[in-house]
C-alpha cells in the first residue's frame, strides 16, 4: 500500500473544495488509475500555517504513537502565509531548511522521495484587488527562489506549479468561491503535473 504525507497550509488542506477535490486526494486517485494500491493521503496541513508552525506540527506528530509511518513519498507546499505575514527571506529559509531536513529523515534519509511544490501566485486573484499586485508577485518569486534553492541543496525534487496558478488571471473557473484558493479544476492540473514525478519515485 503506497502512502503519502502531504505537508502544507490551506492549499494542501483543500480550503474551498471538498476533501476528494484537494490535490493530494486527486493525486491518489490518479495513482489508483495506474493500477496502484494507494492509501488516502495523510495530511498535516491547516489554514494560516507558516513554515515555522508546520515544522513544529510535524515534530509533535512524529512524537505521537498514532502517527503511522513510514511513507513512500512526502510533498511539501509551504510559504504563502510566511510571505503574507511579512516573514523575512532569511527566516523563511531557515525554517524551510529545518522542515525539509525533518521530512527527508522520515523517508529513510532519501531526499529524492520528497517533492517540494512552488508557491502559487495569489496576486492574480480577486482577493488581491486593492493591493500591490506587482509587489506580491515579486515577493512570491523571491520566496520560491529560497525554497527551490533549499530543495536543490538537499537533493529533494522540485515542482513548479506557479505558472498554473497564474492562469486564474484569465480563468475564474480555476478559483474556489472565496476568490483566493484554487478550485478542483486547478488542483486537477497540479495533480496531473505531480503524477509522473511520483511514478518515477515509486
Amino acid at each position: 500500500m503506497i502512502r503519502q504525507l502531504a505537508l502544507g497550509d490551506s492549499y494542501t488542506a483543500g480550503t474551498g473544495v471538498t476533501a476528494a477535490e484537494s490535490w493530494p486526494a486527486q493525486l491518489a486517485k490518479l495513482l489508483r488509475e495506474q493500477g496502484l494500491s494507494v492509501a488516502e493521503p495523510a495530511l498535516l496541513a491547516q489554514n494560516g500555517c507558516t513554515s515555522n508552525i508546520l515544522h513544529a506540527t510535524l515534530q509533535r506528530a512524529l512524537a505521537r504513537t498514532d502517527f503511522q509511518h513510514p511513507f513512500d513519498f512526502i510533498t511539501v507546499l509551504i510559504g504563502t502565509n510566511d510571505q503574507y505575514d511579512g516573514c523575512s527571506l532569511t527566516e523563511y529559509g531557515h525554517n524551510f531548511r529545518g522542515l525539509l531536513e525533518r521530512a527527508i529523515g522520515i523517508v529513510d534519509s532519501d531526499p529524492a522521495r520528497v517533492i517540494v511544490l512552488s508557491l502559487p501566485d495569489w496576486s492574480v486573484t480577486p482577493f488581491a484587488t486593492g493591493r500591490d499586485r506587482d509587489n506580491i508577485a515579486a515577493q512570491i518569486k523571491h520566496f520560491n527562489t529560497v525554497n527551490r534553492r533549499e530543495s536543490e541543496r538537499a537533493g529533494a525534487r522540485y515542482l513548479n506549479i506557479t505558472p498554473i496558478s497564474r492562469r486564474a488571471a484569465n480563468d475564474v473557473s480555476l478559483l474556489a468561491e472565496d476568490n483566493l484558493h484554487p478550485s478542483a479544476k486547478m488542483y486537477t492540473a497540479w495533480a496531473r503535473l505531480l503524477l509522473p514525478v511520483v511514478l518515477d519515485i515509486l
